[in-house]
């Protein structure tokens, strides 16, 4: 049974950093794409990252480009996504999905239809 769990979320300071976790289970890290999602009260959910099993690269939407890090541990089956110098309009509730028969372009960012497996998200929020 394939299972994401986030965890990690919470309320920060403009500036801050939080790492978000992801733990899976039912796949291998090797053979899917993960992605962050973020998805803010009134609009639409959005790619913020996503780390390619196939190829072993990471690929993030501009907005966090250079700001956030994601992460895997294979050993724990876990994606991470290291988040530095936050601001407010990072607050959202952070979601981790699993694509596991993705074959297409990483850029722009897979959409969320993309997507099989999702987690229940996290709430981050980011005072200013």
């Amino acid at each position: 049974q394939v299972q994401l769990v986030e965890s990690g979320g919470g309320l920060v300071q403009a500036g801050d950093s939080l790492r978000l976790s992801c733990a899976t289970s039912g796949f291998t890290l090797d053979y899917v794409a993960i992605g962050w999602f973020r998805q803010a009260p009134g609009k639409e959910r959005e790619g913020v990252s996503c780390f390619s099993g196939r190829d072993g690269r990471s690929y993030y939407a501009d907005s966090v480009k250079g700001r956030f890090t994601i992460s895997t541990d294979n050993v724990k089956n876990a994606v991470y996504l290291i988040m530095n110098s936050l601001k407010p309009e990072d607050t959202a509730v952070y979601y981790c999905a699993a694509a596991s028969g993705y074959s297409g372009s990483y850029d722009p960012l897979p959409s969320a239809y993309e997507y099989d497996y999702w987690g229940q998200g996290t709430q981050v929020t980011v005072s200013s």
